[in-house]
């Protein structure tokens, strides 16, 4: 779905998953320092927007989400995963509920399989769930700003910022007085900096919620049964995850950054060494320069010189080994 604020000055639409809205508005650093300012907002509106009604729908809930949301306070924001019977990441669902709807927005193309799984598992539970993506767009304010907020919208108040569910035809509206846009790259480079996992950047087909750190923040421990549920105990009580988040300091002198899926080794065994890990996400901070999200062996020492690809790195601690 092709965002209307494409046609303001400046617009590079951005390509890949997040195809649809800008990927930057001429000047990348301004545009993520105006958000680190607490200033300005960011396009989300090709995400997907889910929601759910009837008097049922935070219990039944409750029962397929890894978070406890059966008393889910209107208002409050948070977040849940939907995991295989494995335990390995299906989805990744950013709600809030209105005191008479639970809205989520996911990852831009996943609401279809999504809502068919949720169909899937109705029964007899008093619940309508609907595909709102055509009629509803999602606005990320950066913490910090003082931006008006329509009536009547939905909103996800985060450490990180305010996610709109802005009717779809007023965004052009609401842009214009919204302060200055910024890409979706400006906000993907604040969420790197800030050590968030993103669904289908830091997750593949076999990730389980502890290797990123979602623990606490998206899955609840001490919840009823769930799809999944079993690994999740079973790494919790018994085990370690196989693999670690880390955040890499890229060497600055290099032009091009590794790209995601980049080979991560230690530096010390050099380009023929055993590959240890790879790139989820890298991007250029407007402080920190190049940096990266990456998942590497959970053995790797945490004070190892790695390299990624040709690049060599530096790494911080996100997920304990």
């Amino acid at each position: 779905m092709k965002s209307p604020l494409l046609s303001l000055p400046g617009a590079v639409p951005a390509e890949g998953v997040d195809e649809g809205v800008a990927a930057h508005y001429g000047d990348l650093f301004r545009e993520q320092r105006a958000l680190a300012d607490g200033t300005g907002f960011v396009d989300l509106s090709h995400r997907g927007v889910v929601t759910v009604t009837g008097d049922d729908r935070l219990a039944w809930l409750h029962l397929l989400l890894t978070q406890h949301v059966s008393d889910l306070p209107a208002g409050e924001a948070t977040e849940a995963l939907i995991l295989s019977a494995n335990g390995h990441i299906e989805h990744a669902l950013y709600l809030v509920d209105d005191g008479t709807t639970t809205w989520a927005h996911v990852e831009p193309g996943s609401q279809e399989a999504l809502i068919a799984y949720l169909e899937s598992m109705k029964f007899f539970y008093r619940v309508e769930v609907a595909d709102r993506t055509a009629d509803t767009a999602v606005v990320h304010l950066p913490a910090g700003s003082i931006a008006e907020v329509p009536e009547g919208v939905a909103v996800r108040e985060t450490p990180y910022g305010r996610d709109l569910f802005l009717p779809r035809d007023e965004l052009e509206a609401f842009a214009a007085g919204a302060g200055p846009a910024a890409g979706i790259l400006a906000h993907e480079a604040l969420r790197v900096e800030q050590h968030r996992p993103r669904l289908g950047f830091e997750t593949d087909h076999r990730t389980i919620p502890h290797e990123l750190g979602w623990i606490g923040t998206a899955v609840h421990l001490q919840k009823g049964c769930y799809r999944g549920q079993e690994t999740v105990a079973r790494v919790q009580n018994l085990g370690k995850p196989p693999r670690r988040l880390v955040f890499l300091h890229l060497d600055g002198s290099e032009v091009h950054l590794p790209p995601a899926g980049a080979e991560i080794r230690l530096a010390d065994d050099g380009p023929e060494g055993r590959k240890i890990g790879f790139v989820t996400t890298s991007v250029r901070h407007h402080e920190l320069g190049p940096v990266a999200l990456a998942l590497v062996k959970r053995n790797v020492p945490v004070d190892a010189r790695l390299t990624a690809e040709d690049t060599a790195a530096a790494q911080e601690t996100v997920v304990e080994p």
